[in-house]
């Protein structure tokens, strides 16, 4: 059993943090707390899944990787030395240790003690005066099998991960977790987007030959490049993969362009730029094909919309991408987001779709554009996906679930996922369960809700899993 140091700052996190009222409690202890996790959006390593990974210490499982937790940092002032660089592992916790007061309000405060809580069992408000006491009690916790990879995902009740695997890799890692036959389910997430990424004329070549080795096909041409992403579909399709995913500042529709698509991939594997309208149309056309694709396997396509990345060019120079230098855009969104979907439903070839928009201004764009392509045939099938990356936070999930109420159905929703590589972000799921119960609770409070415990249990159960399990579909 996990030992508490907590003595004399008991935590504030009690069983009932964030549930306002009775309501609120019955429902998230009644039926969302308990409900297993399908995490169908993640970068964590399948590698060190499938190998049952222990990690060394606290900040190596903890800290790195965490570009939330390195922008904190550097806006206190502490040396990159200490977040990405050259400092020790205790010295890099220590640093962590000392910014953890100074985040309250940002959701790392809640975060950060959840997650203490949940894995370590340790109730202290971390702080520079308890630090090394915590660093070696959760070090020393980390060593026992327990707290391997997949020993992490089970104490969190995880049923499903979903990886995010770029069409060349081999997944052999998938294909070996699968013969050990846990009760985990891991599955591979096509994201093909440097298949598609034109815009980088000198490593979009080299990326071709990767996809062609990793195809066994020759990509000469367009219609090559076609082939080679279907073909790894297929294979994606035979190791358990059920869905893709992309990373875009806005969806493309430009459907009366006279460009020609196979000169456009030929000027691109021989390093040429590209104008603007060339990118754009060679992007839309490509994500066409790959959703007719997408839809003829029964896969569900994910977009993850209005990040602005690498605003910040002398760090990235330094340290390189997903870093923590990315931000919201103001992207305009409706009219190619409208476009696109209505290309592949005009010939009932719109696969199941979730999209997650990183701009709250957006909310109502985006629930009323999922609302047009709800066809009947399937429960949901167009998802306004959950509050993405900088609105992964209270504020942010109660707008999205409440745009989504307002304008849609919430008993459709597919609810929450961690989209993090930290194996100690499970209790992300915990946090918008007790959010989306308390929301609900304060709704009957107001009257705005009949007091109909079972009712409103099984639209919360569903939300927390039910729906996710049969949107997925991850059984096959």
């Amino acid at each position: 059993m996990p030992v508490s140091i907590s003595r004399v700052n008991p935590s504030f996190i009690t069983e009932d943090f964030l549930l306002e009222n009775k309501y609120a409690k019955t429902l998230y202890h009644g039926y969302a707390a308990s409900q297993p996790i399908i995490d169908y959006h993640n970068h964590l390593a399948p590698d060190q899944i499938a190998e049952n990974k222990i990690f060394e210490n606290i900040t190596s499982i903890w800290l790195a990787g965490d570009h939330y937790k390195w922008r904190a940092m550097r806006a206190l002032g502490i040396s990159e030395e200490y977040i990405t660089g050259q400092a020790s592992d205790w010295e890099k916790f220590e640093k962590w240790a000392y910014a953890v007061p100074y985040t309250m309000r940002n959701p790392l405060y809640h975060w950060t003690h959840l997650e203490l809580m949940r894995y370590f069992g340790i109730h202290d408000t971390l702080n520079q005066n308890n630090a090394r006491e915590i660093y070696d009690l959760t070090n020393s916790q980390l060593q026992s099998p327990e707290f391997s990879t997949q020993g992490l995902l089970s104490k969190m009740n995880v049923k499903v991960v979903c990886t995010t695997d770029d069409p060349t890799d081999n997944l052999i890692h998938h294909q070996n977790f699968a013969k050990q036959g846990t009760g985990l389910k891991m599955k591979p997430a096509f994201r093909p987007d440097k298949a598609f990424a034109v815009e980088n004329p000198l490593t979009y070549h080299s990326y071709i030959e990767k996809l062609s080795a990793a195809s066994s096909i020759s990509i000469n041409s367009y219609d090559d490049l076609l082939a080679a992403l279907q073909n790894r579909i297929e294979f994606f399709h035979q190791v358990g993969g059920r869905l893709s995913d992309h990373g875009l500042e806005s969806l493309y529709f430009e459907p009366d362009s006279k460009l020609d698509l196979d000169t456009i991939f030929k000027k691109a594997i021989s390093a040429q730029v590209l104008s603007k309208e060339e990118i754009s149309f060679f992007k839309y056309r490509t994500l066409i094909e790959l959703g007719k694709m997408y839809h003829a396997k029964g896969w569900v396509q994910q977009f993850h919309l209005g990040a602005l990345r690498n605003n910040n060019t002398r760090s990235l120079t330094k340290l390189g991408p997903d870093t923590g230098f990315d931000s919201i855009g103001d992207f305009s969104q409706a009219s190619a987001l409208s476009g696109f979907l209505n290309e592949l439903d005009k010939s009932d070839q719109l696969a199941k779709t979730v999209i997650y928009n990183l701009n709250p201004s957006d909310n109502e764009v985006i629930a009323t554009m999922a609302g047009n392509f709800n066809d009947g045939s399937v429960k949901g099938k167009i998802q306004f996906g959950s509050a993405w990356w900088f609105l992964d936070q209270k504020d942010g999930m109660e707008k999205q679930i409440n745009s989504l109420s307002n304008i849609g159905l919430i008993s459709c929703f597919v609810g929450m996922l961690t989209d993090s590589r930290s194996f100690l972000s499970f209790p992300r799921h915990e946090y918008f369960r007790r959010i989306l119960c308390n929301l609900f609770g304060r709704d009957i409070a107001n009257g705005e809700l009949p007091n109909d415990e079972q009712w409103i249990g099984k639209i919360i159960s569903d939300i927390c899993y039910n729906n996710a399990n049969e949107f997925f579909d991850f059984g096959n």
